[in-house]
């Protein structure tokens, strides 16, 4: 079903009133953007993303992000940061995507509104909404969290950890490095990453006895399946066919429905758990129905369709008539 507005109609959030009908009682809700940092794009996301959450309970927001930096946007509209006091100054932190991609007006003002939403929402983890990343671009990110958890609960998994981690160490930090030399030779870090994720996963049972225990393991897992995940993209990408492209999606895909299970597992109320992306145009719309499918891509768009089914997920892209895309001196993008 295609639905057709005109930005010059959105004067206020009652405006989205037909998108919150057709919603429905999906569980799946998809919205994409045609650039990233574009205002309008973030504007209307955030404002269809709280009527979603107040109206429909929605349980949480993933987006196009990597997975670490946005665990501390988790953290904080759950009230849980020890280190940031504004969202401000943690969107400031992000330090692989450009500052202007999330350290914006519009989403400073969407992770103060969560902090909000969930500080009135009622006693109990369950009752509050989540934000997380579902990338995987973070693998040395993802790495060091790793080895500050273990470096609190678990001495000896620490010292397995560092021994398979360094064998990226000859890289310096650079993926691009990595990818150019598996390319050419046979020696790569698979069976290493694969190992601290089989060894990570058989401690689950002592790592995660209790509610705050779990919330740790489950960011730990996390990082170790976009370690896991991360260098065989890497690896993939430096081919330069769609392979790399599909990993991307998988993982997205694969992440998604983890953080459903999760929040399903975790609630004590029998409430439904659904979920509100945020990715591309390109991630989100079904790949089958545009030129991607003749290059066998896939994306996150038609898994959702396919797993979850056409009636439970609702997909709704943003794009322009006219225009041209600016980098204005204060580092965001807009249209003219």
């Amino acid at each position: 079903m295609n639905i057709e507005f005109d930005y010059d109609l959105l004067e206020s959030p009652k405006n989205i009133d037909f998108l919150l009908d057709r919603i429905g009682d999906a569980e799946y809700v998809l919205l994409g953007e045609a650039s990233h940092g574009t205002s309008e794009f973030y504007k209307w996301r955030s404002e269809i993303s709280k009527r979603l959450i107040k109206e429909k309970g929605f349980s949480f927001i993933a987006v196009e992000g990597d997975w670490p930096d946005c665990y501390k946007v988790n953290r904080y509209v759950k009230g849980n940061s020890e280190i940031y006091k504004t969202a401000k100054e943690l969107l400031y932190s992000f330090n692989r995507w450009p500052t202007w991609m999330w350290a914006n007006i519009e989403m400073i003002e969407l992770v103060e509104w969560l902090k909000e939403y969930n500080k009135n929402a009622g006693d109990g983890e369950d009752h509050k909404v989540g934000f997380y990343g579902l990338d995987l671009y973070s693998l040395w990110e993802s790495m060091e969290e790793i080895i500050q958890y273990l470096k609190r609960v678990d001495p000896l998994l620490l010292k397995d950890a560092i021994k398979a981690y360094n064998c990226f160490e000859p890289y310096n930090k650079e993926v691009e490095a990595y990818a150019r030399a598996t390319a050419f030779v046979p020696k790569n870090c698979e069976k290493e990453v694969i190992d601290m994720l089989v060894a990570l996963r058989s401690r689950h049972a002592t790592l995660g006895k209790n509610h705050q225990n779990k919330e740790e393991y489950f960011n730990a897992e996390q990082n170790a399946i976009i370690v896991k995940d991360a260098e065989n993209y890497y690896r993939t990408m430096i081919r330069g066919d769609v392979n790399s492209w599909n990993l991307r999606d998988t993982h997205m895909m694969d992440t998604l429905e983890r953080l459903v299970t999760v929040h399903s597992n975790s609630g004590s109320n029998n409430k439904r758990t659904k979920s509100i992306v945020w990715a591309h145009n390109t991630h989100i719309g079904d790949a089958r129905f545009t030129d991607m499918s003749p290059s066998d891509m896939i994306n996150i768009g038609q898994l959702v369709r396919e797993k979850k089914g056409v009636q439970n997920t609702v997909l709704i892209g943003f794009s322009t008539f006219e225009g041209q895309l600016l980098q204005p001196e204060n580092g965001g993008h807009e249209w003219k």
